[in-house]
């Protein structure tokens, strides 16, 4: 008997990547978020985050391959408005509150 499988909503992806990316991602955006915020945004700089989460026991080449970078979509349902900035040398994400200019 086959299986109830269906597509996923754009919703559910969101929810699905959540689940796939570690527990410690978060706690170094969060933590970065927290210290670099003025009360208006926070510059997040992606080699900070590495630094961190390769510091926290993560692979670096393992953060890259699993894309656990990819955070922005569950940020903004978190009620951010998030930037990804990938210049030459200095990727950066930019966390506002929604809302906000």
């Amino acid at each position: 008997m086959a299986a109830n499988v269906r597509p996923l909503s754009p919703k559910e992806v969101v929810e699905k990547k959540k689940d796939s990316i570690p527990d410690a991602v978060f706690e170094a955006f969060n933590e970065l978020i927290a210290k670099d915020f003025n009360n208006a945004y926070a510059i997040v700089k992606q080699k900070e985050v590495v630094k961190l989460l390769v510091e926290k026991g993560l692979k670096e080449k393992e953060i890259y391959e699993n894309h656990w970078l990819d955070v922005e979509e569950l940020y903004r349902k978190a009620g951010w408005k998030v930037e990804y900035d990938k210049s030459a040398y200095n990727a950066f994400f930019k966390f506002r509150p929604r809302g906000k200019k």
